[in-house]
C-alpha cells in the first residue's frame, strides 16, 4: 500500500507532467551528441551526458515535489568520474543541460555544479524490503540511444519491496503498433509514455500530450501466432537460447530486437506476446532495468517471472537474484512458454 506520499492520482499526474521535462533533456542530447559526451564505465558500458543529466533532473524534480516525505532513490549512475579533474568539462555541460531543461519546466533558480553532483548521487540508495524507494534508469538502453534507436527513461516506486508504480517514457517508440512499422526504422513522431499503478491498470499516451488510453497485453493462446521480443544486443541476452525456445513453441515470426524497457511497453499494448531475456553467465540483473517495465506489463494483464516461474523479487537491494533469465507473456501462454524454457535449458546444459 502506498503510504506517506501525495494522493496516488495526484502523484501519477505529477510524474506525467515531469516526463516531458526530463525527456526533453535527453532528446536534445541525442540530436547533437558529441564524441566527448560518451564515456566508458568500469564495466565497459557507455554512459553519456544524457544519462547523468536525466538522473539529475528526475532526482531534483522528485525531491522538490515530495519534500514532505522521506526520499530514497536507487539509480544507475553516480558522480565519481565527474568529480575527477578530467571530468570537469563534462560536468559543466551536464549542469548547463540540466538548468536549460529545468528552466523550460518552470524552475527558475539555476543549479550549481555541486547541486547537480548531489542530485546524481542521491541515487545511491540500496533499496530493500523496508519503506519506499524510487528506482530509476535515467537512460535505459544507452547503446540504442547512441544509435538513434530505442531507449527509455524508466522510473518505478517500490513499497515494502513491491513495485507499485511505473512510468516508461519511450521517445522513439511510435504510438501505433510495431506491426505497422519496419523494426529497423521504428521511431515515432512524439514517442510514447506508459504508466501503471497497482490495481488501476496500464495506460499509454503520446509524449505530445494526447489523451491516455488503457492498454492490455495480447490475448493470443496459440504460440505459433505469437511474436516475441528480445534484446537488440547479443551481449545482453543469449539469442541462440531464445531461438531454440521459439522453435519449440512453433513461433513462426522472426524476433523483434529492440533496446531497453521499450519492449515491456510494446508488449503491454499487445505488439508482441512474449519477451525473453537470458543474460550470459555471471551477469547480475539490476532492479532499475526491470522495475518500471514489470509493473507496466502486469497491470496490463501480463505475467513476469524468472526462468523457474518465480515472480521477480525487488526487495533484495540493487540486484535481482533470479533463476537464469526473465520471461514475460500473457497468463494463457505462460505455462506453455515456461515448459519450453525448461526443456531448452536442460538441452543446452546437456550439450555443454
Amino acid at each position: 500500500m502506498i503510504k506517506n506520499l501525495l494522493l496516488p492520482r495526484k502523484l501519477v499526474l505529477l510524474l506525467l507532467a515531469s516526463a516531458n521535462t526530463w525527456n526533453s533533456c535527453v532528446q536534445k542530447v541525442q540530436k547533437a551528441l558529441l564524441q566527448s559526451d560518451v564515456h566508458a564505465k568500469s564495466d565497459k558500458s557507455p554512459v553519456t551526458v544524457a544519462d547523468y543529466g536525466s538522473q539529475a533532473v528526475v532526482s531534483f524534480v522528485l525531491q522538490k515535489e515530495l519534500s514532505s516525505s522521506p526520499f530514497s532513490l536507487v539509480a544507475e549512475e553516480d558522480s565519481g568520474d565527474l568529480r575527477k579533474e578530467d571530468g570537469q568539462e563534462t560536468l559543466q555541460r551536464i549542469t548547463k543541460l540540466v538548468n536549460e531543461t529545468l528552466a523550460n519546466g518552470g524552475t527558475a533558480s539555476p543549479l550549481s555544479d555541486q547541486d547537480v553532483l548531489a542530485a546524481i548521487d542521491s541515487g545511491k540508495s540500496e533499496g530493500g524490503s523496508l519503506g519506499q524507494h524510487w528506482v530509476l534508469d535515467p537512460i535505459d538502453g544507452t547503446k540504442g540511444f547512441l544509435r538513434g534507436d530505442q531507449y527509455a527513461i524508466a522510473l518505478g516506486l517500490l513499497d515494502e519491496g513491491k513495485v507499485v508504480l511505473g512510468v516508461l517514457a519511450c521517445p522513439n517508440l511510435p504510438l501505433q503498433s510495431l506491426a505497422c512499422h519496419d523494426q529497423h526504422t521504428i521511431q515515432g513522431k512524439a514517442g510514447c509514455l506508459f504508466f501503471a499503478q497497482v490495481g488501476t491498470g496500464t495506460y499509454m499516451q503520446s509524449l505530445d500530450g494526447s489523451e491516455p488510453r488503457k492498454v492490455h497485453v495480447s490475448s493470443t493462446e496459440n504460440p505459433e501466432e505469437a511474436s516475441f521480443f528480445e534484446s537488440y544486443e547479443a551481449a545482453h541476452s543469449m539469442h541462440d537460447l531464445t531461438s531454440l525456445i521459439a522453435k519449440k513453441l512453433g513461433v513462426k515470426a522472426p524476433p523483434v530486437r529492440i533496446d531497453s524497457q521499450a519492449k515491456y511497453g510494446a508488449l503491454s499494448r499487445g505488439d508482441g506476446a512474449i519477451y525473453m531475456r537470458f543474460p550470459h553467465r555471471g551477469y547480475r540483473e539490476k532492479i532499475w532495468d526491470h522495475a518500471a517495465g514489470s509493473v507496466v506489463v502486469t497491470e496490463a494483464g501480463g505475467v513476469v517471472t524468472d526462468a523457474a516461474g518465480k515472480p521477480l523479487d525487488f526487495s533484495r537491494g540493487r540486484y535481482l537474484d533470479l533463476d537464469t533469465g526473465i520471461i514475460v507473456t500473457n497468463q494463457k501462454l505462460m505455462p506453455t512458454l515456461l515448459n519450453a524454457v525448461q526443456e531448452s535449458l536442460k538441452e543446452k546444459a546437456s550439450s555443454l
